[in-house]
């Protein structure tokens, strides 16, 4: 299905010449009044001993944070502390499934989560205030995400349209992402009680994008543009732009194809220096927090085939980056998934400056 014309004039523009610098990254020691952090390559850390967390998200400046096996959401004060905000309820985890993506929007919390033999997404009402939330009860937006022990998505963001965004692995049955009338394998769009938008690319389903294997990034532009980082099988990891209704290609291509019957993505990358998971974007800069690359990529804006890296094996492997209300970026590290080397004080959100 062709692009909306904005989408073709949007990416165009972001192609073409953009007079932003490029985002550097630099560690900022964050100011706290806890007992002194453990040392990470001449650093600290802001936050230490998390449980294989996954996903940061914000409400009203309140960090918030999931844990993928324990299914806690956890709130981070000023200073570092963590305090438990609530368990969530129905979580069946399992590989690399269990309490995934967070998503904030009118006062709701919004959950990724596997479940008994589903993915799921729910909302909840936030209650109370900084340093003592807690959660009302729980409204399904949309269940029977296909799940599995990988390849589940799980990560989930309101785009600049106010809508709800999930993305969605194959769960292991590959050609399900070709086919639009299954869950698996996609990016969806979905009003944030649960609907299908009437702009959606396709009538009457929640199908935004089709032809992924493993997306677990998402994020947008200033103009609107959408980025997803994507999983490859065994020889291409990708960075998408994201048009409605287009055909990314899994399984039938893997990485840049030539194909005109899929979009390729603007960037590739070997699994073992990439395997990219979360992504936040700036002024000028798509950032990507990478898991088995252990590593932090930036892309620019006016250059989406160019990039940088930092922190290579510093911190371990890395699952999600956002940039926080104050601007610096909150990374999390993932070293108690199962698949890292953890050290003392693993795992750990670093707050780093965009500046």
């Amino acid at each position: 299905m062709p692009a909306h014309p904005s989408l073709r004039a949007s990416t165009a523009r972001r192609r073409a010449s953009i007079a932003l610098a490029t985002a550097s990254v630099a560690l900022l020691a964050a100011c706290t009044s806890q007992p002194s952090p453990t040392p990470v390559s001449g650093t600290q850390s802001f936050v230490e001993d998390l449980d294989a967390p996954w996903s940061i998200a914000f409400h009203d400046g309140v960090p918030l944070v999931s844990e993928r096996d324990s299914a806690r959401v956890l709130e981070v004060g000023e200073a570092g502390e963590v305090r438990e905000v609530a368990v969530i309820e129905g979580v069946s985890p399992g590989g690399e499934g269990g309490l995934l993506g967070l998503a904030v929007s009118g006062g709701e919390l919004f959950t990724y989560f596997t479940a008994q033999g589903e993915n799921r997404v729910e909302r909840r009402t936030i209650v109370g205030d900084a340093g003592g939330l807690s959660l009302g009860p729980a409204t399904v937006v949309i269940d029977g995400i296909p799940a599995a022990g990988n390849h589940n998505g799980g990560r989930i963001a309101f785009g600049p349209d106010g809508m709800l965004y999930v993305t969605t692995g194959d769960a292991g049955d590959r050609d399900s992402a070709q086919d639009r009338d299954v869950l698996s394998g996609k990016i969806l769009r979905l009003t944030p009680e649960g609907e299908v938008p009437a702009d959606n690319p396709f009538d009457d389903s929640p199908v935004y994008s089709y032809g992924h294997r493993n997306p677990q990034g998402i994020a947008w532009d200033a103009e609107g543009g959408m980025y997803a980082s994507e999983f490859g099988q065994d020889t291409w990891d990708e960075l998408n732009v994201i048009e409605p209704g287009g055909n990314y290609g899994w399984p039938e291509v893997e990485g840049i194809a030539d194909d005109g019957d899929y979009i390729d993505p603007v960037q590739q990358w070997r699994p073992d220096a990439a395997s990219p998971s979360g992504i936040a974007v700036t002024s000028s800069s798509i950032v990507i927090a990478n898991l088995r690359g252990e590593r932090l990529r930036t892309v620019p804006l006016d250059d989406l085939t160019a990039g940088t890296e930092q922190f290579v094996g510093e911190f371990g492997r890395l699952r999600d980056v956002v940039v926080g209300p104050g601007g610096d970026a909150w990374i999390l590290t993932n070293n108690t998934d199962g698949r890292g080397d953890p050290s003392d004080g693993d795992d750990r959100i670093l707050r780093l400056s965009l500046d």
